[in-house]
């Protein structure tokens, strides 16, 4: 029984909507604790990044100091940009222009192809009925399950057999097949693409690809919107794949997580702030995108669950 069946009924709202006020209170708290441990680590690489080294070093006991920007983000950043002020290591290992152009690059047309091929694939699994319809997507599950790093040899072995190696054609095509992208675009294509528009397209004469293209993608764009975020977000910062078949070791041919990746390890760079700055310069794109879309971001979170 409610216990507080034999009360009055203003005790009675009084005390619901007290608990409510609690609530909130507590979610809002942990909300709060959430955003900020999310958003520390990116504060402090922004702080490091306005330091000298030795003001790195020397608030490493004082929290509180540790929090506080610097004045040194001009020297950091000409450090790593200009040849005249800059450190001989730095200029060799990390270069803005390069890492930017490369990066942009591969990851702008790798996201293009993967979620162009992954919306036409799904579209012909939801659209058409065949015998092994089942087994394909089961077979992309499968494939999805298998990371790249267990198939990265034999990866590597052929791309040098067929002479594909340190350039970005082994980086860009393979985006063409992405179970992720797939996996996602079958599940809302399922739950909100109307079978009959299809139909009718057909009866009017409108042929297949002509129907995905001028029915199917208006349909499908939230979720193109999406995993195109997710797409280029995950290009930008492959560092796996890039390291493994560019090498030559060509500056202007690196991408950035490659030029970072190498400050980083250089043990002959002692400027910490300098590196930090390189690691802030780097996740630039990032941070932009979602910044700017992030409301596509979030509506990912449940947008194959949307029934139509």
């Amino acid at each position: 029984m409610d216990k507080y069946a034999n009360r009055p009924a203003g005790e009675y709202n009084a005390n619901y909507t007290r608990n409510l006020k609690i609530q909130g209170a507590l979610k809002l708290v942990v909300c709060i604790f959430i955003a900020i441990v999310c958003l520390l680590p990116i504060w402090l690489l922004i702080v490091n990044a306005t330091k000298a080294t030795q003001d790195i070093i020397g608030n490493a006991s004082n929290p509180l100091a540790r929090l506080i920007p610097g004045t040194n983000m001009i020297n950091n950043i000409k450090t790593l940009t200009s040849s005249k002020n800059g450190n001989p290591e730095f200029l060799r290992a990390f270069n803005v222009f390069y890492g930017f152009r490369n990066s942009l690059f591969i990851s702008i047309c790798a996201c293009a192809l993967s979620v162009f091929f992954s919306g036409l694939t799904a579209y012909g699994l939801t659209v058409y009925d065949f015998k092994l319809k089942n087994f394909s997507t089961t077979f992309i599950l499968l494939v999805m399950m298998i990371p790249m790093q267990v198939v990265s040899t034999g990866f590597l072995q052929f791309m040098v057999q067929i002479k594909l190696y340190d350039n970005y054609i082994p980086l860009i095509i393979p985006a063409i097949a992405a179970p992720q992208v797939v996996f996602f675009m079958l599940q809302y294509m399922r739950s909100v693409f109307p079978l009959d528009i299809v139909e009718a397209a057909r009866i009017d004469g409108c042929g297949e690809f002509r129907t995905f293209m001028q029915i199917g993608l208006p349909i499908l764009k939230p979720a193109f919107a999406v995993q195109a975020i997710f797409a280029f977000v995950a290009n930008w910062n492959n560092y796996y794949t890039p390291s493994m078949l560019l090498l030559s070791g060509d500056l202007k041919q690196k991408t950035m997580p490659m030029m970072v990746a190498a400050v980083l390890n250089n043990d002959k760079i002692n400027d910490i702030g300098a590196k930090y700055m390189a690691v802030a310069i780097s996740i630039i794109p990032v941070v932009v995108i979602y910044l700017f879309l992030s409301k596509y971001i979030i509506g990912g979170v449940t947008l194959g669950s949307v029934k139509g």
